[in-house]
């Protein structure tokens, strides 16, 4: 097994909590937008706004990747918006483990804060759809790694 780098660096590592998800199958600019969102955000807040999008009442600014993307109602400052529930999902698992990772270290799990939240694009999943008259078109998955550090605040 491959000893994981994680893109925050820190020196002391006392009073903070890691997890990561590697391999995905979630959209990587879903995920990029979800992580702008909640980067900075207290635990608490954060998994009731990730809640609030799976459950399809808050909507997620789109501001890198808005390209042909309509306006919701809800977004403060921004106009384009989606809610992406799968890659909201994930996240929330993840910050979920975050979370108990936290508790397991003895740290206080209500004065907790996203220290750093990042995604990244992961390999390609490649396969193969059969078409009519012998031809077939690809169609891939593509994967992301979601990385999250806690710390108390």
């Amino acid at each position: 097994m491959a000893k994981v780098k994680y893109a925050y660096k820190e020196e002391d590592r006392s009073g903070t909590a890691r997890a990561s998800a590697t391999h995905l199958k979630i959209s990587p600019k879903h995920a990029v937008e979800i992580c702008r969102e909640i980067r900075g955000m207290e635990l608490e807040k954060a998994k009731k706004y990730l809640e609030e999008v799976i459950r399809m009442e808050r909507p997620v600014a789109f501001k890198r990747y808005n390209r042909k993307v309509g306006h919701r109602r809800g977004l403060n400052g921004w106009a384009s918006g989606r809610y992406p529930v799968k890659a909201a999902g994930q996240i929330l698992k993840v910050l979920e483990n975050a979370e108990a990772n936290a508790e397991y270290k003895g740290l206080d799990t209500e004065k907790l804060r996203i220290i750093h939240i990042s995604s990244h694009r992961g390999p390609v999943i490649r396969g193969w759809i059969p078409r009519a008259f012998g031809r077939a078109t690809p169609f891939n998955t593509p994967t992301t790694h979601v990385q999250i550090v806690l710390g108390e605040a």
